[in-house]
């Protein structure tokens, strides 16, 4: 696969509170995009209602070439792409699968003291099975992210004590 034609995943920058609008646009021009939302209950004084919001208010993510990512940036709903060094920063596929996964999954759970503050693992086992994260903090209760460092934000879930896990990276 040449350069120009193998697909990567960026990270765009939406306009305020479009990131809706901006999936309908990018998705209308046939370029593949992923965006992370999460159900929450909204209360007013007269009544409650269950939403979807973006889970990372202000982007959206594209699996494209470069010729895609040209045309996802031409929309009316997105601001820029998110580059280091004038380029586009390219996300690691395995920080979307995960995240992907987590989100499906969703449940409360926790890590096991063996793993230390920083390290990368990948869980072998149960619900969250394959999904690659950084344990990120140690109390008594332990947390993995899945971190998407291009635009510093992270998804946290909880994992059982009993949880099967590679150390991949042990800092």
């Amino acid at each position: 696969m040449s350069q120009s034609t193998e697909k990567k995943w960026f990270a765009l920058y939406t306009k305020p509170r479009q990131e809706f609008k901006a999936e309908l646009q990018i998705s209308s021009v046939s370029v593949e995009s992923y965006l992370p939302t999460k159900v929450t209950q909204k209360k007013w004084s007269d009544r409650k209602k269950k939403i979807t919001e973006p889970i990372f208010r202000g982007y959206i993510f594209i699996h494209a070439n470069e010729q895609e990512r040209m045309l996802a940036l031409s929309q009316n709903a997105i601001v820029r792409c998110i580059s280091f060094n004038k380029k586009p920063a390219v996300i690691p596929n395995w920080q979307i699968e995960s995240l992907k996964k987590m989100l499906i999954e969703n449940p409360e759970i926790f890590v096991s003291d063996k793993v230390k503050l920083g390290s990368k693992i990948k869980i072998t086992e149960g619900p969250f099975s394959d999904i690659i994260g950084i344990v990120i903090e140690k109390q008594e209760d332990k947390w993995l992210a899945v971190n998407i460092d291009l635009i510093q934000r992270s998804v946290m879930v909880r994992l059982p004590l009993q949880s099967s896990y590679q150390i991949i990276d042990n800092i």
